[in-house]
């Protein structure tokens, strides 16, 4: 029976392990993801275009495309050409946002599109990365970024109908609470009134 302990230890030892590293490996992909949307958002609440931002991201996730391919390239040719691939791919998406971000396009666009408009692209470039690292992670952070366009959209057009409809579901949760609390200090007094009368 000792010996049997021993194995388990060390089982959930491994499973922690694990564990801890799916999620430092992990760690970046939600981190660029994180700070997309924080910029996003920023972009959205502020009405003002943040350029050093996204061009402080772009190099980012551009450095995080490399470390996903870093341990897939056989050779330092492979990893040269992956360096260099990345730079010039990551290069050209950081000139389309700074063409967006150009005075006389903002002009045309309002900050809550500029911020969907980067988002689009930061969307497009990770996921076309992606494709040609043949990195599935890669791939699928791209694919999330593009699903946060449409949501982020709905969010800021159904921004006052969602208040709304939060504080009426409040609304309707204090009034069965409060009736419910009313209920129980009704019973209990009910309850000891009769326990009064029998004792």
């Amino acid at each position: 029976m000792s010996e049997a302990h021993p194995a388990t230890s060390t089982e959930s030892t491994l499973r922690s392990r694990h564990r801890t590293s799916y999620f430092l490996r992990e760690l970046p992909y939600g981190a660029v993801l994180l700070l997309t949307l924080a910029g996003v958002a920023y972009t959205s609440f502020s009405k003002q275009p943040i350029a050093g931002y996204w061009e402080f991201l772009v190099p980012l996730t551009g450095v995080v495309c490399v470390g996903t391919g870093w341990h897939n390239a056989p050779d330092k040719e492979a990893r040269l050409r992956l360096v260099w691939t990345q730079i010039l791919h990551w290069a050209a998406f950081l000139v389309a946002m700074n063409l967006v971000l150009f005075t006389r396009v903002q002009s045309m666009l309002n900050a809550d599109a500029t911020g969907l408009v980067i988002l689009t692209l930061l969307a497009l470039g990770t996921f076309v990365a992606g494709v040609h690292m043949l990195s599935w992670e890669i791939c699928v952070l791209g694919v999330v970024m593009a699903l946060c366009v449409p949501a982020i959209a709905w969010i800021e057009v159904s921004a006052l109908i969602l208040l709304l409809g939060g504080i009426v579901v409040a609304g309707i949760g204090m009034t069965l609470w409060w009736r419910v609390s009313r209920h129980r200090t009704i019973a209990a007094r009910h309850t000891s009134g009769n326990r009064a009368l029998i004792g």
